[in-house]
């Protein structure tokens, strides 16, 4: 039921300045492939063929990067490097992409809604690439599970948060209604601590209907001019039954320097090759 996947990837990478200067923030290498490809690869896993990636300007490299590269491909072909020559063609292999610019930095709701033409009228995901789960299950492929087995108009990948916290997020308000999964009744987008209806907050995966759209288009700019998506999703919640799904999995926000490197650490750590060595590096350093 659920075929296309949105990822937004307009946004400046202020936080990472100056490495997203002149390079898009999404392209930053977790280990050795960049933040945007494990959220296609997390697409793909759960099904979803059609990458539908929202730019901006100085993008251009996300878009060569899914793409076929013949001069690489060639090289590696005459070099007789056979592995190698198969990894990078399964990047361009991983989906059919689609492209659609946001022509001005309106927020992360904007950023959805330029995508209404190529998404139509069918239910569709949303993939932040900042947020990477680390999980044995996709967490899409969990959230497909839920969308289904609760005949949901929405779910929203949620996760408890320090009270302390809640400002950096949209909080859920809901009412438990099986092991993990919450029909959510009101949100807010970033309230004060003690004004939080809860410490669960909304992480970057979402399945949304196509009355977003409509919901979207409504919306009136918050403060500082852009179009939230929380607003529009509660605006929703009279209509369609929206879901929260406490996912399992460990979440790495890479949005943030700090959040960045333990992720590159952490997969490091599992990567067969070079895991061993890291571990080794660590606790010589008393680092492990």
């Amino acid at each position: 039921m659920i075929r296309k996947a949105v990822f937004p990837a307009a946004g400046f990478g202020t936080r990472f300045l100056p490495a997203t200067k002149a390079s898009p923030k999404e392209m930053l290498p977790l280990v050795d492939k960049p933040l945007i490809q494990h959220g296609v690869e997390e697409a793909k896993a759960a099904g979803i063929r059609d990458m539908i990636i929202v730019t901006g300007r100085g993008k251009n490299a996300i878009e060569d990067h899914f793409d076929v590269s013949f001069e690489l491909e060639a090289t590696l072909a005459k070099k007789g490097d056979g592995k190698m020559h198969s990894l990078v063609r399964s990047i361009s292999d991983m989906g059919d992409f689609f492209y659609v610019r946001q022509n001005l930095p309106l927020g992360l709701g904007h950023a959805v809604l330029r995508a209404m033409d190529l998404v139509g009228e069918e239910p569709f995901a949303v993939i932040l690439s900042d947020d990477v789960i680390d999980s044995k299950v996709p967490v899409l492929r969990q959230m497909i599970d839920v969308y289904e087995k609760h005949s949901a108009g929405a779910v929203l990948a949620i996760q408890q948060v320090p009270r302390e916290h809640v400002s950096r997020y949209g909080i859920i308000e809901g009412k438990k209604i099986a092991p993990g999964v919450y029909e959510i009744v009101d949100m807010v987008e970033k309230p004060r601590p003690e004004n939080a209806p809860s410490d669960l907050a909304i992480i970057g995966r979402y399945i949304l209907p196509p009355s977003i759209f409509p919901a979207l288009q409504a919306t009136k700019p918050g403060a500082n001019g852009e179009v939230q998506l929380t607003d529009a999703i509660r605006s929703l919640l009279s209509k369609e039954r929206v879901i929260g799904y406490a996912f399992e999995g460990v979440r790495y926000d890479a949005g943030t320097k700090l959040g960045f490197l333990m992720a590159n650490i952490a997969f490091a750590l599992q990567d067969p090759e070079i895991g061993p060595g890291l571990s080794a590096f660590l606790r010589k350093e008393k680092l492990r």
